[in-house]
C-alpha cells in the first residue's frame, strides 16, 4: 500500500471541508423535512466510519476527530427529532430499531481509534444504514409524492459520497476484502445512476439543474483521481472530493425539500 499526496489539487479543495452543513437543529414540521433528516441519518452512518478511518490514517487527524464527534452528536440529535415527529406507528417502531442498532455503533465510534475494531464499526454502520433507510421509505410512502421521492434519492447521494469515502479509507488502511472493493464500485455506479435519474426529473427548476451539473463535473474529477495503479492511494484527495460532493448534494436535497412543500408537487410517484 502506498499513500500518495497531490499537493496543488489538495490545496485547491482544502477550503470546502471547513464548514460542512451539519448544524441542522430545527424541529421537524412536515414530511419533506422528515425525509430529508431521516435521509441524512444514512449519510452520517457512513461518515462516522470514514472519519474514524481518517483518524487512524492520520489524515488531518484533529479535524477528522472533530468531524467524527460532530457526526455522532448530529445523529443522536436528529434521531430524537424524528421520534418527536412520529411518537407512534410504524415509523416510530422503526426508529426504536435504529436506536437499538445505533447504541453499539456509537460506543465504538466514541472510543479510542483502534484498527482492530474498524471492521466491526463498519458492519454496525451497515445495520444502521439499512434500518435508517427503512425509516426514509416509510416516510416517503406516507407522503406519496414525486417530490418526496426526489428528496429521498438526492439525500441518498449524500450517503453514497461518504460511502465511497469510507470504503476508500478502509482499503487505504490495509483492508483488502473483496467485499469492500465490490461495495466501493457498486457505490460509484449507484451514484452515477441516481444522478442520471435526478437530471431527468420534470420537477427540476433552473437552480436544481445548474447544481446537478456542478455535481456531475465534480464527480468526473473524483473518478479521474481514482484511476491509480493497484496499491497506490490518495485518501486525503478522495476525502476532500467526497466532502465536496456531500456539500453539493446536501444543498440540492434542501432544494428538493422546498419543491416538495409546494401543493402542486402532490402527484403520484414517478
Amino acid at each position: 500500500m502506498k499513500l500518495l499526496t497531490l499537493k496543488p489539487l489538495i490545496l485547491l479543495l482544502a477550503s470546502i471541508t471547513l464548514c460542512l452543513p451539519f448544524n441542522a437543529s430545527a424541529n421537524i414540521t412536515d414530511l419533506s423535512s422528515a425525509i430529508n433528516k431521516a435521509g441524512r441519518q444514512r449519510m452520517l452512518s457512513q461518515r462516522i466510519v470514514a472519519t474514524y478511518c481518517q483518524i487512524g490514517l492520520n489524515i488531518k487527524a484533529e479535524k477528522s476527530e472533530s468531524q467524527l464527534m460532530d457526526a455522532i452528536a448530529l445523529f443522536e440529535q436528529q434521531l430524537e427529532e424524528l421520534k418527536a415527529f412520529r411518537t407512534t406507528g410504524a415509523v416510530n417502531k422503526q426508529l426504536q430499531k435504529v436506536t437499538e442498532l445505533w447504541n453499539p455503533m456509537r460506543q465504538i465510534a466514541s472510543g479510542d481509534i483502534d484498527r482492530t475494531r474498524a471492521t466491526e464499526l463498519r458492519n454496525l454502520a451497515e445495520d444502521v444504514l439499512r434500518a435508517s433507510h427503512r425509516v426514509v421509505i416509510l416516510l416517503q410512502d406516507e407522503s406519496g409524492t414525486s417530490a418526496s421521492r426526489l428528496v429521498n434519492i438526492s439525500g441518498r447521494q449524500r450517503m453514497l459520497s461518504q460511502r465511497m469515502s469510507n470504503l476508500y479509507m478502509l482499503q487505504s488502511w490495509g483492508f483488502t476484502s473483496s467485499e469492500y472493493s465490490g461495495d466501493y464500485m457498486t457505490a460509484i455506479n449507484e451514484f452515477k445512476g441516481a444522478l442520471s435519474e435526478l437530471n431527468a426529473s420534470k420537477l427540476n427548476n433552473r437552480e436544481i439543474n445548474s447544481s446537478l451539473e456542478k455535481v456531475r463535473k465534480q464527480f468526473v474529477i473524483m473518478e479521474k483521481s481514482l484511476k491509480l495503479k493497484d496499491g497506490e492511494y490518495i485518501p486525503l484527495m478522495i476525502k476532500l472530493s467526497a466532502d465536496k460532493l456531500l456539500v453539493m448534494m446536501n444543498d440540492i436535497t434542501h432544494m428538493y425539500e422546498q419543491v416538495a412543500k409546494k401543493p402542486q408537487t402532490d402527484l403520484a410517484a414517478n
